[in-house]
């Protein structure tokens, strides 16, 4: 419409005409000082193209769908060896200045419900409070930095960037959340607003999706796990968009451009297979498409496996990585090992490397981990916390499961020092 007047000789246009862009125009500046410009330029795009206003989509689950591991593999990780990097990972945060990024790992890590003897680590519940609650976050950040939560007209929304006490990257608040096991009814508390919950944070992250986005990897998970059988919406700027797009836009680009050198859009993408295989939310032609992708990812990981059993970062070039291996510091291969470790544990065998570098991998990550200083794990959380969730996955369980039962049968591994085993010694011992 704009577009049209600047072109129109000025005798054609009226005086309401010009009074009613102006009046748009001035609505549309005093309410884009109160929240968030992304639903500004949806209300005006609305209102001047008359695109249809965003329909909420439907959530028929008031719990989300759990893309549960399909090995149990002791030949790979021992009861000690997860019992020794699980305490690794342990959320030992500082209770003031939590950083979200940290928190939100440590949630689909270890999950709402994870509770740990010593006080001095926060259980899941208040990780989650922490998130979920302004006030909360205030607590451990003070006033003076911008709120987590962001208000809109409709919902809610996260703060996400490099800037203090922000969600690093899109939609990774709500991911992981929903990896974490929390319900669509529980409430979510703004700066002033008490009436929101975490079906209208995913029902605001469907409003605001755009195909263009710098990340999709967690948007593909969190809508993945909330909204099927739905395989299709329409987003706040009133663009059709699908489970398709969003596969296909995991794949677009050099695999190791992605985040965490590409391997986070392998499991946001193994993750969106499994689900189709029970709810048919991608068109076979994607479901082949996405499948080779993996195929392709399994082949380059298997050639480019150094003799220790780590992943480089580089993973991508295949042969190449080893054959001219780059300076790659050590967390850098933590987060390339412990992420495809990751996405393994939730494959079909035909997109897996020979068990043997399997369990070469796993003996790496577990000895890396385990001889990390927990200072250092603390600085690189982010990295480790998926070593332990990769690791239990590929016992069949989930890691606040297996602590609490390991630590029923050895309570010292609770304290301080670790619960000393009767077996063998473990892999993580091997070489210390």
């Amino acid at each position: 419409m704009l577009k049209a007047l600047l072109t129109m000789p000025a005798r054609q246009i009226s005086w309401k005409t010009v009074a009613l862009v102006q009046l748009l125009m001035v609505v549309a500046f005093a309410v884009a000082i109160t929240v968030d410009a992304r639903a500004v330029t949806d209300a005006v795009a609305q209102r001047l193209h008359g695109e249809k206003p965003f329909k909420p989509v439907p959530i028929p689950r008031e719990q989300p769908l759990v893309v549960e591991p399909l090995y149990d593999r002791p030949d790979f990780v021992s009861d000690e060896d997860l019992a020794a990097v699980l305490r690794q990972v342990r959320p030992q945060f500082d209770r003031e200045q939590m950083k979200p990024n940290y928190v939100e790992h440590a949630l689909r890590a270890w999950g709402v419900r994870a509770e740990f003897a010593n006080p001095e680590i926060p259980s899941g519940e208040e990780l989650a409070l922490f998130l979920t609650d302004h006030a909360r976050f205030t607590d451990s950040w003070g006033k003076k930095v911008r709120p987590l939560l962001i208000e809109r007209p409709h919902g809610i929304a996260v703060r996400w960037g490099t800037e203090a006490g922000g969600s690093v990257h899109h939609d990774h608040w709500l991911a992981s959340l929903t990896e974490a096991g929390i319900t669509r009814d529980t409430p979510v508390f703004g700066p002033s607003r008490r009436d929101m919950t975490i079906g209208d944070v995913v029902q605001e992250s469907l409003r605001d999706f755009r195909l263009d986005e710098r990340e999709t990897e967690w948007t593909a998970m969190a809508f993945g796990l909330w909204i099927p059988p739905t395989r299709s919406w329409t987003g706040g700027d009133g663009r059709q968009y699908s489970f398709d797009l969003i596969a296909r836009r995991l794949m677009r680009g050099h695999k190791e451009k992605g985040v965490c050198s590409g391997t986070h859009r392998v499991y946001s993408l193994m993750l969106l297979i499994r689900l189709d295989e029970e709810f048919d939310i991608l068109s076979d032609g994607m479901h082949a498409e996405a499948y080779g992708y993996l195929e392709d990812v399994r082949d380059a990981i298997i050639a480019a496996q150094f003799e220790d059993g780590h992943w480089p970062s580089n993973w991508p070039e295949g042969a190449a990585a080893v054959e001219e291996p780059i300076d790659d510091p050590v967390y850098r291969q933590v987060i390339a090992t412990g992420h495809h470790l990751e996405w393994l544990a939730i494959a079909p065998r035909d997109l897996h490397p020979p068990d043997e570098q399997i369990r070469r991998a796993a003996e790496w990550v577990i000895r890396t981990t385990v001889d990390q200083p927990v200072d250092d794990i603390l600085a690189r959380y982010t990295f480790y916390s998926h070593v332990g969730n990769a690791l239990a996955l590929w016992r069949k369980t989930h890691p606040a499961d297996f602590w609490s039962k390991w630590v029923e049968r050895h309570p010292e591994a609770a304290a301080s020092g670790f619960a000393e085993a009767d077996e063998e010694p473990s892999v993580a011992d091997e070489g210390r």
